[in-house]
């Protein structure tokens, strides 16, 4: 018998090594789910379509491979597009199934029957609407490789429903199964027989194998001229600094090598994004304060992944005497608003793995610069970062009606170890938190990215946590952005994801609040309620634990910790006070 086009599906995302699927269900996906689940994917479904491609994004990154989302046609889709859009911007290879009308009804006023296509081209590397169930695996297997070539990013793949059901439960639908009555009057029979041939040709030869195998994208290796140019550059520097960013650890499986060879080359580092951890907490070339000063006095800097965008105030922060280097997968990224000196198209993570022996060579060859060496750069640089702890700790000293959030996190981070995996959702709350926990490994950080997205949290959590069981997750959220996704925290309980999340509540959109009233005069937008956020996680049967004095955080997050164990998930809801600690931080 031909399989149907779920079955096929199904198969083709085992044949490319998926382990999970993230969902919200829909008539017009269910025989995706259901065969995925016959073939031991393990199917997650989510209360908003946004959390199940969030979670898809978070799986494909800790993971390797590509995510995949299966969500239903028309709002399902367009529910998805600010996650799909931040999954484009992070290069993030994500999947999206999208169910869509039956082929013979699209445009006549069916259920749900729009567009689709308009709307995700923007947001997309690759997109295709599926025609006969015989293209179903072939469009597939498309999308995985489309999904990790070149830059990755997502792609989309709409499966119109009448291509997912079995053919006889198709034709019965359209009424032309056997036991239909012959028409009469010449219009019917013309339309039966339109039917008819249309239906042949959508499931004419259509049990298409599944891939035999799977063939990865080719990376372009560097040339051996263009690794002497770089380390050369590096090697005659007297006040290097290396930027590195996702892109280096877009390869769970070689993220090892590429820390080791961050560390080889012995250049002063500053790591953001998913690179955060990639030198572990404490490593003597790890750098984590202070960078735009580091910059400023930089001779050669080294931008791996990392783009001279907002960030790096469109590159205004690297002065126009030193060197720029830089290393990026995407062509535009590369020389975004400065052109480099040298500009590599190529992984950084493998570029950085390649350039170690290179840079050795330079070094032993090259006229020796005083004896000491980069230490007394790397000592100024050191003495940056202290002065900057001091003043964290300064700040975290200071009283207040409700908990300093900087004393939270001191306290916080002596919890973490090897397994710890940190989520990151909010403004304020979490950009605080970026500044004083340290990961111990690399892929231990997640967050949204350059698109700044609030919402990810639940989904991201949630993907985290299928990808990474033995992980113990702490989803940092601010008080705004948490109620984007509260309510994954019932996906966590019915799936048995133990999270745990922590909710900075300071009854405000703390980071627009503080520029917006000594800007504007005005806190109009900005206020929300110290709402009983671990109450509501009590209702969808979560553990809610409240904090609301410092001294009670080791106790109260030991809780968290022991609860999250057994697989339930948790909510401990923090009592914040006011802080001027990022005072500043608008962006435009």
């Amino acid at each position: 018998m031909t399989r149907s086009g779920g079955e096929q599906v199904a198969d083709a995302l085992v044949a490319h090594g998926v382990i999970n699927i993230f969902t919200l269900c829909g008539g017009h996906i269910a025989p995706i789910l259901v065969a995925a689940k016959a073939r031991g994917i393990r199917v997650i479904d989510t209360r908003d379509e946004r959390s199940a491609a969030f979670a898809a994004d978070a799986a494909s990154r800790l993971r390797g491979g590509v995510g995949v989302a299966v969500v239903t046609a028309g709002p399902g889709v367009t529910n998805t597009i600010t996650a799909i859009k931040n999954a484009q911007m992070a290069q993030s290879p994500l999947v999206l199934l999208g169910g869509a009308t039956g082929t013979i009804l699209e445009g006549r006023g069916a259920l749900q029957d729009i567009d689709q296509r308009a709307l995700l081209a923007p947001h997309v590397k690759h997109l295709e609407r599926v025609r006969r169930l015989r293209d179903l695996v072939p469009a597939i297997d498309r999308a995985f490789f489309a999904a990790r070539a070149g830059t990755p990013g997502p792609v989309f793949v709409e499966c119109p429903v009448d291509l997912l059901y079995p053919e006889s439960m198709v034709r019965d639908l359209y009424g032309m199964g056997p036991e239909a009555h012959p028409p009469r009057g010449l219009g019917p029979r013309l339309e039966r027989a339109y039917l008819g041939h249309h239906l042949n040709r959508l499931f004419a030869r259509g049990d298409a194998p599944p891939p035999a195998s799977i063939v990865a994208p080719a990376q372009s290796p560097v040339s051996v001229h263009t690794l002497r140019r770089l380390a050369r550059s590096l090697a005659r520097a007297a006040r290097p600094v290396l930027l590195v960013g996702s892109q280096a650890v877009l390869e769970p499986a070689r993220v090892a090598a590429v820390a080791r060879a961050v560390a080889a080359l012995g250049v002063p580092v500053y790591l953001s994004g998913m690179a955060r951890g990639l030198l572990g907490a404490s490593h003597p070339s790890l750098l984590r304060h202070q960078r735009r000063k580091a910059l400023a006095a930089a001779d050669v800097v080294l931008l791996a992944g990392v783009a001279c965008d907002f960030r790096l105030d469109y590159g205004r922060h690297i002065p126009r005497r030193a060197t720029l280097l830089s290393i990026n997968l995407d062509s535009c990224d590369l020389r975004k608003n400065r052109r480099p000196a040298i500009g590599v198209r190529a992984a950084p993570g493998r570029v950085l793995e390649a350039l170690v022996a290179p840079l050795r060579a330079e070094r032993a060859g090259a006229p020796p610069r005083a004896s000491e060496g980069l230490e007394p750069w790397l000592d100024q640089l050191r003495a940056n970062d202290a002065a900057r702890e001091a003043d964290i700790d300064r700040r975290a000293a200071a009283p207040g009606e409700f908990i300093n959030p900087l004393a939270f996190f001191r306290q916080l981070d002596p919890l973490l170890d090897d397994r710890s995996l940190l989520v990151a959702d909010g403004g304020d709350f979490v950009a605080t938190a970026s500044y004083t926990l340290r990961p111990r490994q690399p892929l231990r950080w997640l967050d949204p990215g350059v698109f700044g997205t609030l919402g990810v949290g639940g989904g991201f959590a949630v993907g985290a946590k299928a990808a990474c069981p033995d992980a113990e997750i702490w989803l940092i959220w601010g008080d705004g952005s948490c109620a984007f996704s509260l309510a994954e925290l019932d996906t966590c309980v019915r799936h048995g994801l133990g999270i745990i999340s922590v909710v900075g509540n300071d009854g405000s959109w703390a980071q627009i609040a503080r520029e917006q009233v000594e800007m504007l005069g005005d806190a109009c937008g900005t206020e929300l309620a110290r709402c009983d956020y671990h109450r509501v996680a009590e209702g969808f049967g979560a553990c809610g634990l409240l904090l609301e004095r410092i001294e009670d955080t080791p106790a109260v997050l030991a809780e968290a910790q022991r609860v999250a164990r057994s697989g339930r998930p948790v909510l401990v809801n923090l009592l914040l006070g006011s802080s001027d600690f990022r005072k500043g931080s608008i962006s435009m």
